[in-house]
């Protein structure tokens, strides 16, 4: 029999549903693989086991009386920046010590109401703010990918690291995730899993410990796309808590899953052909252009004229954003709290000690990027970059452009502790590069495994959507997929 933890969500809810398997065999299945991998990978900082069981069984008698919903038994991780009523929900960060929210976000809401099992908290960078899962305080994540004849250990890609290690190490069915500038699709592209970024608006924020509230938005990370596609249906919700969660109907994406690209229109931007861009990513793009080719889409050279302040105006953006979210860990009324001789010198004591460094450098770009006589020549400006951003997509989409295909990532995963990365920040935050305009215009992307490199390490493309079209993205990364095939890492942990 195959090992439960390699079924995808597909297969194991059509298990499940047939009575081949149990949620609660399922689910012990999933708990066997933490425990015997997570040492090595630290994908979770928190396993709820006993809460696992409960869901588990509660879900078989359900399945036995034919009441199942559409995740009924299915085991997920859920990333630490979501709240999970009386669990552990700290962001990945010191300042939030202890912290076990009295409620349950919309998200996981809607997933537990379908009948998902929740198997525990998934380790991300702190405050979502990485690229490679090394800020966390609870210490970085490992990929459970190699490179061919090496042992080094390489990062899973951030803010989202625990989710898409976790993925790929098959120590969950699927996990959620959030993306602020790439924070999805990137660990995405890292580890050979399927991960998209719906529009902004199409998932609920109430509930997810925010970074930059005009950019955050919640989706899953997945094995192939239909999973992808089955786990967003459950996730996406109008919500009357969040009033920039938008009132359209959520369709029914596995519908479009072989649904034929023919006579679509792909557009391929000549600003995402970077100065410097690795021979391996430009010949994955021309494979994905000759992929959809072959499926009968029309390909289409477009301009995107504005893509390079893109990354500049995103780092100005959202620190900002997060400066003004972050100031209300104080040590006051929940979380760590280091004393002081008086109630200022509590507050600079307990973020001093409570934020970690990129967290303090962020929140101090932010804060400076805010500042009175600062404010009109960066923030100000940026938002009116974002703008221009936003105006290119929306004129190449006017022009009967369908969906637009990009590179995910301008690299393979890289080491931990990568020295050139730790001495440079911004050489660290270009790894956004291919992914922050998607942000800043608030449209959906999509980043789906396409191939290896010269050392066997997975590499991703992406392909960008029409506002509220996931629909299109999910049809046109099915026919990658399937060219494509599909990737695991040979199992070390």
């Amino acid at each position: 029999m195959t090992d439960l933890t390699h079924l995808t969500i597909a297969e194991a809810r059509e298990q499940l549903r047939g009575k081949q398997i149990t949620a609660s065999e399922l689910t012990d299945a999933y708990l066997g693989a933490i425990e015997a991998g997570n040492g090595a990978l630290n994908a979770y900082i928190a396993v709820t086991a006993d809460q696992a069981r409960a869901m588990a069984r509660a879900s078989d008698e359900r399945l036995g009386k034919g009441e199942g919903g559409a995740l009924e038994g299915i085991p997920l991780g859920i990333k630490d920046l979501f709240a999970t009523r009386g669990v552990h929900t700290q962001a990945g960060s010191h300042i939030l010590d202890g912290f076990e929210p009295p409620y349950e976000s919309t998200v996981t809401s809607n997933l537990w109401a379908d009948g998902a099992v929740m198997l525990g908290k998934l380790n991300m960078d702190e405050f979502a703010m990485g690229s490679s899962n090394e800020t966390s305080y609870y210490g970085p994540v490992t990929n459970p990918w190699r490179a061919k004849g090496d042992n080094k250990a390489l990062v899973p890609g951030g803010s989202s690291g625990g989710s898409a290690a976790a993925v790929a190490a098959w120590l969950c069915a699927g996990a959620t995730a959030t993306d602020t500038g790439g924070s999805i699709r990137q660990p995405a592209a890292f580890t050979g899993t399927v991960g998209i970024k719906p529009t902004y608006g199409r998932c609920s924020r109430w509930g997810i410990v925010a970074f930059a509230s005009s950019l955050d938005q919640a989706g899953p990370i997945a094995r192939d796309v239909r999973d992808a596609a089955i786990l967003l249906k459950s996730m996406a919700s109008i919500d009357d808590k969040d009033t920039t969660s938008a009132d359209v109907p959520v369709p029914d994406y596995e519908a479009a899953i072989g649904r034929s690209v023919k006579g679509m229109t792909i557009g391929v931007p000549a600003e995402y052909r970077m100065d410097g861009m690795p021979g391996e990513i430009d010949t994955l793009w021309q494979q994905g252009i000759e992929w959809l080719k072959e499926a009968g889409a029309e390909i289409r050279p477009i301009s995107l004229p504005h893509t390079r302040y893109a990354l500049p105006a995103y780092y100005i953006v959202a620190p900002a954003e997060a400066s003004s979210n972050l100031a209300r860990y104080d040590g006051v009324k929940y979380g760590l709290r280091v004393p002081g001789k008086d109630i200022v010198e509590m507050y600079e004591a307990t973020r001093a000690a409570g934020f970690g460094a990129e967290v303090k450098r962020r929140v101090m770009i932010g804060t400076y990027v805010l500042s009175a006589g600062y404010y009109d020549a960066y923030y100000l400006r940026a938002q009116k970059v974002r703008t221009l951003i936003k105006r290119d997509f929306e004129t190449v989409f006017a022009d009967g452009v369908d969906a637009i295909l990009t590179p995910a990532t301008p690299s393979a995963a890289f080491g931990i502790g990568d020295q050139d990365m730790a001495a440079d920040p911004v050489k660290m935050y270009l790894n956004d590069i291919f992914t922050v305009t998607v942000n800043m215009a608030g449209l959906p992307g999509i980043a789906v495994p396409a191939g290896l490199d010269a050392n066997g390490l997975p590499l991703g493309l992406q392909l960008i959507g029409k506002p509220f079209d996931e629909e299109t993205l999910f049809a046109t990364a099915n026919v990658i997929e399937q060219a494509a095939g599909r990737f695991t890492p040979e199992k070390w942990w």
